[in-house]
């Protein structure tokens, strides 16, 4: 291992709304944070944002995610596009994280690395346009409009009863699988107004705008629909968690505690790898909780009178905290309360004031 690699206090991989939350805490807390992200991911998938407040529909995914990285760079964190291969455990007791072409020693690492939607086969919409992830994010778009869910399972089962809560036009599409919803489930969703279409789909119509306009059935059926939900399960990216021992909950996602903890000190996760609602929103509030609790774990200050005692006593040579690198970015940012915009500020009271 190269003895001369960047060190950082705190190294995120992944660049969801997450791990950028994440690092955007840890930074503007005073630790020094690099982001790891191979790009792509859920949200970049976006064409429109919905549910995120202050963010309008007409901003797509990688626009979103494009403001939070120059956000999170403007406030003195190192961003890398790399793939990260390895995390290993050093001798030392802190972490060497290899990428592509980047390779970091790190005293904490955030593991912000997603999950992938199981697409069923083809043939598809585009994502966005008549395909869609998130029930809570998009149902609003289908209200009274004909939709379907494709999926042979419980979840596919819920989703379909659930959509019925915003239009009256629903199909589940087997899609020439057999269920494997409980007896239970199948008496309940056999009570609901919804047909479930057991053909396999042989072709799909779109309209001009590209979105969704019809399904036509391997049995010659023609239904149309303006979108709907494949619900066929997520791999979770957690290859990186388990090589370090990291605990996994029953559903496959990593184990957390209510700041990101995981059962290995210093190892973090946060965002769609964890247990929760896969929401914008909920993964940056699980991002921010995670840089908080990073920040509680591993401040300087306050120290204990044992430690002061051991240091033979603290002086104003011995702070602040912050590394000398974050302490210079903060001065010189222009949200700083002596930088650029405050002086902006102060000149123009004082110009009004004159004119008064």
């Amino acid at each position: 291992m190269n003895e001369d690699l960047p060190e950082y206090e705190v190294t995120v991989v992944g660049g969801g709304p997450a791990g950028l939350t994440a690092a955007l805490y840890t930074t503007r807390l005073g630790h020094d944070t690099a982001v790891i992200n191979r790009g792509g991911g859920r949200a970049a998938m976006m064409l429109d944002t919905h549910n995120v407040v202050g963010v309008t529909e007409d901003v797509s995914g990688n626009e979103f995610l494009q403001t939070a990285v120059e956000q999170v760079k403007s406030y003195g964190a190192d961003y890398h596009r790399d793939f990260v291969t390895g995390i290993e455990r050093t001798e030392g007791g802190r972490f060497h994280v290899a990428a592509g072409d980047v390779e970091v020693l790190t005293d904490r690492v955030v593991l912000a690395t997603g999950f992938s939607d199981v697409r069923p086969d083809p043939p598809l919409p585009r994502t966005g346009k008549g395909l869609h992830w998130c029930l809570h994010c998009d149902a609003f778009m289908f209200v009274d409009e004909p939709v379907y869910v494709m999926g042979h399972g419980e979840s596919a089962a819920q989703v379909a009863m659930i959509m019925l809560n915003f239009t009256p036009e629903v199909d589940l599409l087997l899609r020439g699988d057999e269920p494997t919803w409980s007896e239970g489930t199948d008496e309940q969703l056999r009570a609901h107004p919804i047909d479930v279409i057991g053909a396999e789909i042989g072709s799909m119509e779109k309209r001009e705008d590209g979105w969704l306009e019809a399904f036509v059935f391997e049995d010659g059926t023609r239904r149309e629909y303006r979108g709907g939900f494949p619900m066929y399960g997520s791999d979770y990216n957690t290859d990186l968690a388990t090589s370090l021992g990291v605990e996994l909950a029953d559903d496959g996602t990593i184990a957390v505690d209510d700041h990101g903890r995981t059962n290995v000190e210093g190892v973090y996760a946060v965002g769609d790898v964890v247990p929760g609602h896969n929401q914008i929103p909920v993964a940056m509030g699980q991002g921010a909780k995670a840089g908080i609790g990073i920040h509680y774990d591993t401040r300087t200050f306050p120290m204990s009178l044992e430690e002061i005692e051991a240091r033979g006593g603290l002086s104003r040579e011995d702070v602040p905290g912050i590394s000398a690198a974050l302490r210079e970015h903060a001065v010189a940012h222009e949200g700083h309360a002596g930088g650029p915009r405050a002086d902006g500020e102060a000149e123009a009271e004082t110009e009004a004031n004159a004119d008064d």
